[in-house]
């Protein structure tokens, strides 16, 4: 008996680890080399591509592929049907196959992706970032950051816990959800302990 689910439609390939309490849903598909952290849930038809790694407490909805070449740190949440990309130029008559052409995306802790964004390859998602649905990311998004549109733009900050950020002239703010406290400079925006 294993530490996790697997829905009997699911398919999970051989050379794979799955973490503690993980469970994987309808028609999903783990395949060889990928890691998948502690407590991860991912939805119905949800295909992690080879040496993906994925940490703990993520949530991956309905219909996403993460592809090779992506990394998911602890607590990402991936909306429902949004999109990651791994070749910068793909052409079906070069095909571009293996990990040196793979433009590696990083999806930091605790960054929340809506559901029917795009994540163009070679990004970093920061930390506790929120993308909104049907957003294009293009380039970096920086920690916190609240990002929306086609290109994705930064139109405002976010606390780890999802609250918009409203710093004072000072450059503070506190989360009212966490009462947190949030730093301003040169910007970015950074937890204050």
């Amino acid at each position: 008996m294993s530490d996790f689910k697997v829905h009997p439609t699911a398919i999970v390939d051989d050379n794979v680890e799955i973490g503690k309490g993980t469970s994987i849903w309808h028609y999903s598909h783990v395949q060889p080399g990928a890691k998948i952290g502690e407590k991860c849930t991912l939805g119905q038809n949800v295909n992690v591509a080879n040496n993906v790694t994925i940490g703990n407490f993520c949530k991956i909805q309905n219909n996403v592929s993460v592809y090779e070449g992506v990394t998911l740190e602890d607590y990402v949440f991936c909306g429902p049907s949004m999109v990651f990309t791994n070749i910068v130029l793909p052409k079906c008559k070069y095909p571009q196959r293996g990990a040196e052409f793979y433009a590696p995306t990083l999806v930091k802790q605790g960054a929340s992706i809506g559901a029917n964004a795009t994540i163009v390859c070679g990004t970093t998602i920061g930390r506790d970032c929120l993308i909104g649905a049907g957003t294009v990311v293009t380039k970096d998004v920086p920690d916190y950051a609240l990002v929306v549109g086609n290109p994705g733009k930064v139109i405002g900050w976010v606390s780890e816990a999802g609250a918009r950020l409203e710093f004072d002239e000072k450059g503070f703010a506190e989360c009212l959800k966490s009462g947190k406290k949030y730093k301003f400079e040169n910007g970015k925006v950074s937890e204050v302990n």
